[in-house]
């Protein structure tokens, strides 16, 4: 049985699970509404490729719809066990890139339109972007998930099962990384005061 849309939107994450692990389609098209396409940008700034993100990004969901009807609510958040999902499908990606010669990999393409204002931002963050490809591997996913994604230390502690002292340690070291790789270049991307 499925239930209408607009029931099932309430519904917390848990809940849905165990609509869809019931057959309702409603309620996994709600979720993967909810979460795919920030799962997907997850994927992205941490693999710098949009096709790569984008399988990523449908092997979390099929995890999750797999692991669905033995969901155990109360142990983890949805959204917390996704982005420890795709860190790890990202890191073991990135393990294999290197194998095959990581500094060899093409740059994704810019696909933003020439206007003044949009080309200025997609500059920067094309920066930030290869900036970010700079860090290792824990700082990268800790700065995203905070300063990006906007998790708290204990989220990203859970996400990459460590402490969230440890947490503030890899977010302080990424951010003064960022900060040194992109000092040379506030002029350029048009952050020097006038």
């Amino acid at each position: 049985m499925t239930m209408p849309y607009d029931a099932v939107s309430e519904l917390s994450d848990e809940s849905l699970l165990v609509l869809y692990s019931n057959g309702d389609r409603v309620a996994a098209r709600t979720l993967s509404q909810r979460h795919l396409p920030r799962v997907l940008a997850h994927a992205y700034r941490m693999l710098g490729d949009r096709a790569e993100a984008e399988d990523i990004a449908q092997e979390a969901m099929l995890r999750l719809w797999k692991i669905a009807p033995d969901w155990r609510a109360g142990e983890a958040q949805v959204s917390t066990w996704l982005y420890r999902v795709v860190a790890n499908l990202c890191t073991d990606r990135l393990r294999r890139r290197r194998s095959v010669g990581l500094d060899e990999a093409a740059e994704p393409e810019d696909e933003t339109p020439s206007a003044g204002d949009r080309m200025q931002e997609a500059e920067r963050a094309d920066a930030l972007q290869a900036a970010l490809l700079q860090l290792p591997e824990r700082q990268r996913s800790a700065v995203v998930l905070r300063h990006i994604e906007g998790l708290s230390n204990p989220e990203i502690a859970e996400i990459l099962d460590c402490s969230a002292e440890a947490v503030e340690s890899l977010t302080a070291r990424g951010k003064r990384a960022l900060t040194a790789i992109l000092a040379g270049r506030k002029e350029e991307l048009g952050y020097v005061d006038e």
